[in-house]
């Protein structure tokens, strides 16, 4: 090839030569466009999923449990208007945690910017009492019926529940919000300090919460006292008195408040700037061992060294709804000795362990002839108790109501596994048993993330064969979007992207 000349002078320089000779091989032999990655089409498709909740789902920064395709009909544990968010997961704090996932995993701040518009509304949300109830409003009219600290009155509902862990995913939810902000979020703080102010407030001296408070307990009017049989119970549902103000361990309430105190001491106890919680975090790690102080109390004595689920003020197992009687329950005691591994997790004390080899042997000595558990055994003779369709507490399981789970799975050998395996650490090793392990690349993967991709539609949807459930009389939708699918391919996708942000 001849040299080439510049315009009024002699050959190109040695550099612009250089330079012309790659213009030309590349034009000449240029590879067609890549196709897109694997990581391109998953973060491509976890941001066209989450701005199409963002945009066409939300409400005021709020969501429900699931919607009909076209998004004209709404519910949360019920049918839901157009300006209603639901608290209780898998609604609003459990979006918003998918949200800050998807934030952690990709760096993205548009992902932090959805989560902190869902904690302004959580904010917006919170009772005069301090936490929150299973639903926020926002119609100015319906505002007025609830004691909302935000436009609500105070004469309106104000019974802040912990029930189905309603106000403790909203906690945590805040908490981590917060602290992707650096604290400096003033609403979000100042709203996590008044509920956990709350929530310690309403602890009652014995170590238990209730299912629900709207007044916090005179600590004179509730003595420390252990577990017993009544000398007597009735056999009818006494009415509709205010259980859920009892020492309860139903649905995980301790469970899931212990372990909001817990998280509470992880945020906030470590110096941080903007942080003006350490005192806080202290109070909050106490009050969880406390609780465990309850658990103990809670414990019957023989022949049935295990737990009820709720207990009356002289620590006696008490009714709770029409088909909760006075029982040891199998469900509830699973979960106080998971409870109480998770204390000595935490905390390394033996105590917490002692009780549980009796409850385990309780246990196995009550199975069912098929292997299962009941819920409920009656107190002291530990026969088996269920209820008729008509709601006759009864010995047989013959006519019982399909709403509720009066059998249940026997995890009792998988709890014995667990506590072996943590008895036999040495208090070294109980920091590795706390930690959350990083997202790490996994052979299944790839193929979970092209499925989740491949059932995304051309708008953003996941969208399923069901049905709603609360819409009467039976509704004709067959395709639906829940939220509790959207959560779990959120997270499938960017623990994905997490865990190939390296590479």
């Amino acid at each position: 090839m001849r040299p080439m000349k510049s315009k009024g002078s002699g050959m190109l320089g040695p550099q612009v030569l250089l330079a012309a000779i790659v213009v030309m091989f590349s034009s000449s032999s240029a590879a067609p466009s890549a196709e897109p990655t694997l990581r391109d089409q998953a973060t491509q498709g976890l941001r066209h999923a989450v701005e199409f909740f963002r945009k066409k789902v939300a409400v005021h920064g709020t969501y429900l449990w699931q919607y009909s395709e076209d998004l004209s009909k709404r519910e949360g544990e019920g049918v839901a208007s157009a300006t209603r968010g639901w608290v209780q997961p898998p609604g609003t704090p459990s979006i918003g945690g998918a949200f800050l996932g998807a934030h952690k995993a990709t760096g993205d701040a548009y992902y932090l910017e959805a989560a902190c518009e869902t904690a302004h509304a959580l904010v917006s949300g919170q009772l005069q009492s301090g936490g929150w109830t299973y639903f926020i409003d926002f119609d100015p009219a319906e505002r007025q019926k609830l004691a909302y600290r935000d436009g609500g009155k105070s004469t309106g509902r104000n019974v802040t529940t912990l029930d189905d862990d309603t106000t403790q995913a909203t906690v945590r939810f805040l908490m981590r919000a917060d602290q992707a902000l650096a604290f400096q979020d003033a609403k979000i703080h100042e709203c996590i300090r008044y509920a956990f102010e709350s929530l310690l407030k309403a602890q009652y001296p014995n170590g238990a919460w209730p299912q629900g408070f709207d007044r916090f307990p005179d600590p004179q009017k509730f003595p420390v006292k252990r577990a017993a049989y009544p000398e007597s119970w009735s056999r009818t549902w006494p009415g509709s008195e205010q259980y859920w103000q009892r020492y309860t361990l139903n649905d995980n309430a301790l469970a899931t408040t212990i372990e909001t105190m817990f998280e509470a001491s992880r945020v906030y106890g470590p110096p941080a700037p903007g942080n003006d919680l350490a005192n806080l975090a202290i109070r909050c790690r106490a009050a969880a061992e406390k609780a465990g102080e309850f658990l103990l109390l809670a414990q019957m004595p023989e022949p049935q060294p295990a737990w009820a689920q709720q207990y009356d003020f002289d620590m006696h197992p008490a009714w709770a709804r029409k088909f909760e009687p006075p029982a040891i329950t199998g469900g509830e005691s699973h979960g106080a000795m998971k409870i109480l591994l998770q204390l000595y997790r935490e905390t390394g004390q033996q105590k917490y362990l002692e009780p549980i080899p009796r409850a385990l042997d309780y246990l196995r000595r009550s199975r069912l002839s098929d292997g299962r558990l009941a819920r409920f055994y009656e107190l002291r003779t530990n026969k088996p108790l269920y209820f008729t369709t008509e709601y006759q507490l009864t010995y047989d399981d013959s006519d019982m109501p399909t709403h509720y789970a009066f059998k249940a799975a026997d995890g009792t050998e998988a709890i014995a596994r667990d506590y072996e395996r943590l008895k036999a650490l040495a208090p070294a090793q109980m920091a590795s048993v706390k930690q959350k392990p990083p997202a790490k690349f996994g052979p299944t993967m790839p193929a979970e993330v092209k499925t989740v991709l491949s059932v995304l539609d051309d708008r953003g949807r996941w969208i399923e064969e069901g049905g709603l459930r609360y819409h009467r009389p039976k509704d004709p939708t067959v395709r639906v979007i829940r939220c509790e699918t959207f959560i779990r391919n959120v997270e499938i996708l960017s623990r994905y992207l997490a865990a190939t942000r390296e590479q």
